[in-house]
Order: structure tokens, then C-alpha cells, then sequence
């Protein structure tokens, strides 16, 4: 949330933030739900894929959400590049995981 409000450049704000973001929505999946890292890192990529697609079909305006807080943790713009960041993401997260795990 950090990045999101108070960094303004065009590479941590928007490409490393997401790959943060799906990194943490990652943790939280498998500190809450009995999920295997694979799937868990599916699901989070998912997750953020969805918010993006809600993002090129304008889902907050079209709700009249005017929520500060919600619009910048969902964000407002469309950017195919943040796919990629979704994927790095998850990728980092399961590589992680299994890396502790295999200790």
C-alpha cells in the first residue's frame, strides 16, 4: 500500500508493486486455506488477472466506488505488462516456497 500511495515512477510503483502484491496475496493463501504452493500460486496469479481485467472493464466506475483505499488497492488503469508482473510474482512465490520447504 506504501508503494502505492507514495512512490511515483514508471517501474517500482507499477511492475514491482504487482509482483509485491501477488507475492503477499500468495503468503496469505497458504497462511489461510490447506493449499499445495502450486495451486496457491496459480490462485494468487488468478487473483491479481482478475482485478486486471476489472481494471480494463472499468468495474469501479461502473459501481461508483469513490473509496480511496479501494481504488488504489485495486488500482484504475489497464496495462497488459502487468500480467507479466502477476506471473513473476507467483513464479518468485512458488520458487521461494519450495525452496524453504525442500530444507
Amino acid at each position: 500500500m506504501a508503494i502505492a500511495l507514495f512512490v511515483r515512477d514508471r517501474f517500482v510503483r507499477p511492475y514491482l508493486g504487482d509482483v509485491l502484491a501477488v507475492i503477499l496475496v500468495y503468503c496469505g493463501l497458504r497462511a489461510v486455506l490447506p493449499l499445495r504452493s502450486l495451486p496457491a500460486a496459480l490462485s494468487a496469479f488468478a487473483i491479481g488477472a482478475a482485478i486486471e481485467i476489472g481494471q480494463a472493464a472499468h468495474v469501479l466506475d461502473l459501481l461508483g466506488v469513490q473509496n480511496r483505499v479501494i481504488r488504489v488497492v485495486l488500482g484504475g488503469s489497464f496495462e497488459w505488462l502487468d500480467f507479466l508482473a502477476y506471473a513473476a510474482g507467483a513464479g518468485i512465490a512458488l520458487a521461494v516456497d519450495r525452496r524453504v520447504l525442500s530444507r
